[in-house]
């Protein structure tokens, strides 16, 4: 696990430098958006996401920092994603990575449009950085339109209506699977492709990183219930048990403790497997999933 974190923390650090020449000074006018976006993308954060992109593209035998842009770009959707999600209208949080939620600080209206510019950022750095780092145009295209897709209705805002809605109906195991492969693993999916095709990953190289992004993105969702019900609000950075007070359908709602951890160690074990053929190169990913099997719940 340490080790794990530490090589996290590397590639956290050449995210959160190239995130900060990426995003407009504080102090651009108008100011009181950049503070915002600048507010809750370094609020805090393991940087996950994007250091699976730069992991994805050194396994396709491409150096991880050609591959930033994009990465940075996944870490801007995730950061819109939980700016949204946190709104009155949502989960009406107050608190995110232990920082009260960027609503709480600037109002509600700044928070939305500063989702939205970091969605609108991400999809900039996308084409241009894809551009400026030398990558053919096929590459960009095919990797600029799975990450749309991984955000539209068939992945993360799909996935977000169902959760909302479902919160005043009963749901099956089914459309619960469905819910958090698309809110949480579409994400995670689109992360691990994105670096793995601009890396000029060979195809069955592609389909094997596929498979373990998707197994990984429901592991960490299902840890994720998890740590909802069993963690605390100090280490969490957000209030504890806020799954159960909105009324969301999760995999320990649904199955209960136990059933959950046997499912997130299943997702875990298929995620391995994918790796399976993979030499030195996937250590990072196979750390990474060992992280989300001993998480603390």
């Amino acid at each position: 696990m340490s080790q794990f974190l530490a090589l996290l923390a590397q590639k956290a650090s050449l995210v959160d430098e190239a995130l900060d020449a990426f995003l407009p000074p504080a102090d651009r006018h108008p100011a009181i958006i950049h503070e915002a976006l600048r507010y809750s993308v370094f609020a805090g954060g393991k940087r996950l996401r994007p250091a699976l992109t730069l992991a994805a593209a050194e396994v396709a035998g491409c150096p991880e920092r050609k591959v930033l842009p994009a990465a940075c770009a996944i870490e801007l959707i995730h950061t819109y994603s939980l700016i949204h999600d946190d709104l009155p209208a949502m989960d009406n949080d107050d608190w995110r990575r232990g920082k009260p939620t960027s609503h709480r600080v600037f109002g509600e209206a700044v928070a939305i449009l500063a989702g939205d510019a970091l969605f609108a950022l991400a999809f900039e750095l996308l084409t241009r950085g894809g551009r400026d780092a030398g990558f053919e145009a096929g590459a960009i295209l095919q990797v600029t339109g799975e990450v749309a897709a991984a955000c539209g209705t068939s992945g993360l805002i799909g996935g977000q209506v169902l959760d909302v809605v479902g919160a005043n109906r009963g749901i099956d195991a089914a459309e619960l699977e469905f819910i958090h492969r698309a809110k949480t693993g579409a994400l995670f999916r689109a992360a691990v492709r994105a670096g793995a095709i601009l890396g000029g990953a060979h195809p069955d190289t592609l389909r094997r990183l596929t498979v373990f992004g998707e197994y990984f993105g429901l592991a960490f969702q299902i840890a994720d219930d998890l740590l909802d019900v069993t963690g605390d609000t100090a280490t969490l950075g957000k209030p504890a048990g806020s799954d159960a007070r909105n009324h969301k359908h999760t995999y320990v709602s649904l199955f209960g403790e136990r059933e959950a951890r046997r499912r997130a160690q299943e997702a875990c074990a298929e995620a391995l497997a994918a790796l399976a053929e993979f030499g030195p190169e996937a250590h990072f990913l196979r750390h990474a999933v060992e992280f989300v099997a001993t998480r603390d719940f």
